[in-house]
């Protein structure tokens, strides 16, 4: 492919990501999304239960998705439908918001549980062919770089979002639910001018093989047969699972916030803000990572970090809430690491010939998604922060360790 050729992929796929940005600081699930739940709802399980939903329910149905998208040579409209759900999704939660916030908060809570499902299925679906076409479209080098790129320009759009968040929460005439229901809103019309991105690339035809017209319950049976014959693989999918504890913890320190140090909404855009300024600036850190090494180093790095913020957050909450906004420094770096590592780390281990069946394989066994944010919850709820902090660092740093392990 020509330099021309790489511009044009590159255009469309940072326009893409600097859209989806702002768009999901509009509901960032580590601020955003659980001081809004927090005010519906006092329970940490009901929390926990939501925030599952948002992690996990792409995940369970990635085989399925897989499975149905490996018979079609070209695949960007499921992309695009699944980009125009998630804005329906969005736009639904802001209308509920908005009429029953106050009135009744558990509509509300109840409305979230079918609209997050949505949101969240609609995305998986979405995410798999972005994937598969960056994939077929650019060679192991290229995808790397265009993660780390992508992602600087999107934690500057992201930054922009923040500044709203910031701005619409700190105005008293914006006060719940209109402050919430203007960003979801924006929210949704964020993520349709995202998707316009992608009509300027044209997919590459991939051929269908009579393996990938198997019927659901053959394709099934090949799972273990990829696992079994690819260790690299197996221990990719153990070492996500175990690193999912930081995902896990992630939303709980705004909680832990409110609950210990007593902020108020006041303090959302500012959380916000630290945290987006982390993935910026971590993201000079990821690009001189891609450069010299490869996507595992920054899977192991970002590991590392993520098992040291729950000892940090207990340090810095003794010294009130301006110091504990360095937490949410550290969650940006946990979480641009994250999307320029594991899944190009994926990409790069994955037969071509197979590319899709890995990311779905992937999908539905990191069942540490699942599950988590609901025992994380429940922890805390029964057991207290400090038990859960300590869990989450010790299961880090086993999980560090096992990738230092894969050769």
């Amino acid at each position: 492919m020509t330099q021309q050729g790489y511009k044009n992929i590159y255009i469309a796929f940072i326009w893409h990501g600097v859209f989806l940005a702002l768009t999901m600081s509009m509901l960032d699930y580590n601020t955003v999304f659980p001081a809004l739940v927090s005010t519906l709802s006092e329970s940490k399980i009901i929390f926990g239960l939501l925030y599952s939903i948002m992690l996990s329910a792409p995940l369970i149905f990635n085989l399925v998705f897989s499975h149905y998208l490996k018979r079609y040579s070209y695949k960007k409209k499921f992309l695009l439908m699944g980009i125009y759900l998630r804005a329906l999704a969005f736009l639904g939660m802001a209308i509920f918001t908005y009429y029953f916030g106050l009135s009744n908060p558990s509509i509300v809570i109840i409305s979230f549980f079918f609209l997050v499902f949505v949101f969240s299925v609609s995305g998986g679906f979405a995410g798999i062919v972005y994937a598969d076409i960056m994939g077929k479209m650019l060679p192991s080098k290229e995808r790397t770089h265009l993660y780390v790129v992508k992602q600087f320009f999107s934690s500057i759009a992201a930054f922009g979002g923040g500044l709203i968040i910031s701005r619409i929460f700190s105005f008293s005439n914006f006060s719940f639910p209109l402050n919430y229901s203007m960003t979801l809103m924006i929210g949704a019309i964020g993520l349709f001018i995202a998707s316009l991105g992608f009509y300027s690339i044209k997919e590459p035809k991939q051929a269908v093989s009579k393996e990938n017209l198997l019927g659901f319950k053959d394709y099934l049976k090949k799972v273990p047969f990829y696992l079994n014959n690819d260790k690299t693989f197996r221990r990719f999918i153990l070492v996500e699972n175990m690193a999912s504890f930081s995902v896990m913890i992630l939303p709980f320190y705004m909680i832990f916030a409110i609950d210990r140090l007593g902020v108020d909404s006041r303090y959302i855009g500012k959380f916000l803000l630290f945290q987006i300024a982390g993935t910026i600036f971590s993201n000079l850190i990821w690009t001189y990572i891609a450069r010299r090494y490869d996507s595992r180093l920054i899977v192991k790095t970002c590991i590392f970090i993520g098992s040291s913020v729950p000892l940090v957050a207990f340090i810095l909450a003794r010294m009130g809430p301006d110091a504990f906004t360095i937490v949410f420094l550290l969650m940006g770096f946990i979480q641009s690491g994250r999307r320029i590592g594991f899944e190009p780390y994926l990409l790069d281990i994955s037969p071509p010939e197979h590319r899709t069946e890995y990311l779905g394989i992937r999908g539905s066994l990191n069942i540490g998604s699942v599950i988590l944010p609901v025992l994380g919850g429940t922890f805390i709820e029964f057991f207290g922060y400090t038990f859960t902090f300590i869990m989450v660092t010790l299961v880090m740093l086993a999980a560090a360790f096992l990738l230092k392990k894969q050769t």
